[in-house]
């Protein structure tokens, strides 16, 4: 029997990260001497590529000032990350990943992060093990394209009947809709259910346990 591939998203999904990504924006636009900018127009932006997530906060930049402000909010996250911290897991996260892990699911990243944040995560403690692969913005097209879709499913030797996408934007569940995969949210990161459920998910968890029984409904479906 084939085993099935859930795909996770990162921020929001799996880590915590809404204070410093709000942090960062905020930080990036004080140094480029702009208003700043509130949550709820912050959230929206996640997971999309930087520079594109970017230019949707302030449409209004330049290039050359574009390019500042992108280098501007990694700065931001590069002095948090030297001051060591960390941002942390969802409760529940490490035990639903473990627990699929042993159950035979094959386990791949999509994420909007770059590469240097993907080897950041993959340096928690388990996650290198766990994940078959991972797939970034800097690779090719950003979500919501379903490129990085696809080369999960390539990599993990998956096809889009047996795949599941889980995350926590429109973004997500707009790449997984384009993908032909099933599309499942979570409740507890950057978008809420309903602008999910009106991106295309057919459901939206509303914690690890319940979205380790819409996986295993979904297992059950996919291999009946």
């Amino acid at each position: 029997m084939s085993r099935p591939l859930a795909v996770f998203d990162i921020d929001g999904t799996l880590v915590d990260s809404r204070a410093s990504i709000f942090q960062a924006a905020t930080d990036a636009a004080r140094e480029l001497g702009l208003p700043d900018p509130e949550y709820d127009r912050v959230r929206q932006i996640v997971g999309l590529s930087l520079p594109h997530a970017l230019a949707m906060l302030e449409p209004g930049l330049d290039e050359a000032e574009l390019a500042r402000f992108t280098e501007a909010f990694r700065g931001s996250f590069n002095r948090l990350y030297a001051s060591g911290h960390e941002e942390p897991l969802y409760p529940g996260a490490m035990e639903a990943l473990r627990r699929l892990h042993k159950d035979g699911w094959r386990l791949s990243l999509a994420t909007g992060q770059n590469r240097r944040g993907v080897a950041r995560n993959l340096a928690r403690t388990g996650w290198a093990e766990i994940f078959i692969s991972s797939h970034c913005a800097e690779d090719g097209p950003g979500k919501p394209d379903p490129a990085m879709l696809h080369a999960a499913m390539t990599a993990c030797a998956a096809d889009a009947a047996s795949t599941v996408m889980i995350g926590d934007t429109a973004h997500d569940i707009s790449m997984a809709v384009a993908a032909g995969v099933l599309p499942q949210g979570v409740a507890w990161g950057f978008h809420t259910p309903q602008e999910q459920l009106d991106a295309g998910a057919l459901h939206v968890a509303e914690d690890f346990p319940d979205l380790e029984a819409a996986l295993d409904r979904f297992a059950s479906r996919a291999f009946a």
